[in-house]
């Protein structure tokens, strides 16, 4: 299938979307960035918050002087939000370890805090121009229809999508802009459920000359949120980013009132997780903020309201 490399590089130049990791300048540090931010987040939810970090934290160093709480908070709506504290995990090791530098070897990223298979061949692809596989769920699509002819990939990942993958692949430096392109193919045209055919730019597609076979595995539910423990979790989260200081159970427990039990379950998973943190005195604040806040209420000096008026005017 060596004519769907130029087809699609063709393809790519001509209506490749505008994402801000993508630009001439972009780091690799800032590419890590954004593939935490974009598992399992749609592109136009990261990419607000994506630019925000990157002008605040532009560095892993930076990032890593930065509060847990700091990064839970500039994190936001993102969801899943352990990714942030595995990000901030992992930026203190890149900057403690490899001085300031994202690695750029497969195997040397797959060490990193919250960093997997596909992360890492994505940094070390996209960042770094090794040619390596990359294979997200789009990928897995694309290939499943151009190349086997089948309407969906298999339900979960195998060691042979990579070499399916690696086989596409051009032999020179177009590798990595092949890589991006064909995810590209997949966010925008092969789509799971309305695919654009007709948009299509490869002329070879085994999906399509086999008359567009149904697909034969089980239908999978569409994951709700509305009700959900991870919605229970973020109501509470939202309530200690809006809060500077630690809050008393009863202000969280305001935040979801249909099922306590749910609630209960949300909080102990969030301090299970180390995203909050009990204070000695018993309230709740975000990772590392919890008793510093209790160490500088300590630290005030009651007002002594017996003082002389004539001291009190110094």
């Amino acid at each position: 299938m060596t004519g769907i490399v130029p087809q699609l590089l063709d393809w790519f130049d001509r209506g490749q979307r505008d994402l801000p990791w993508r630009r001439p300048g972009v780091t690799p540090w800032q590419i890590l960035v954004s593939e935490f931010m974009l598992q399992q987040t749609p592109v136009a939810r990261v990419e607000p918050a994506w630019l925000a970090w990157v002008q605040r934290w532009p560095t892993p160093s930076a990032t890593a002087a930065a509060s847990a709480a700091d990064v839970l908070r500039a994190w936001g709506k993102l969801g899943y939000p352990r990714r942030a504290k595995r990000l901030h995990e992992c930026a203190t090791v890149i900057a403690a370890e490899y001085d300031d530098v994202v690695p750029s070897d497969v195997e040397t990223l797959l060490t990193l805090p919250g960093v997997g298979a596909y992360t890492a061949r994505a940094v070390a692809c996209f960042a770094y121009r090794r040619r390596v596989p990359v294979v997200d769920t789009n990928v897995r699509r694309v290939v499943a229809r151009v190349v086997h002819g089948r309407a969906e990939a298999a339900a979960s990942s195998s060691p042979r999508d990579l070499a399916d993958v690696e086989t596409l692949l051009p032999d020179d430096e177009l590798a990595p802009k092949f890589s991006v392109a064909l995810m590209e193919l997949g966010a925008t045209v092969c789509t799971a459920r309305a695919p654009r055919c007709g948009l299509c730019p490869l002329d070879m597609c085994a999906w399509r000359s086999h008359g567009f076979p149904s697909s034969t595995a089980r239908t999978r539910r569409t994951q709700r949120y509305a009700g959900t423990d991870r919605q229970v979790r973020g109501r509470l989260l939202d309530v200690l980013r809006g809060n500077d200081s630690p809050v008393t159970r009863a202000q969280l427990d305001v935040a979801w009132l249909s099922d306590t039990a749910q609630r209960d379950r949300a909080l102990d998973s969030l301090l299970v997780d180390g995203l909050i943190e009990q204070t000695a005195d018993g309230r709740f604040a975000l990772a590392g903020e919890g008793d510093q806040a209790v160490a500088a209420d300590s630290c005030v000096p009651p007002l002594e309201s017996s003082a002389p008026q004539a001291n009190l005017r110094r």
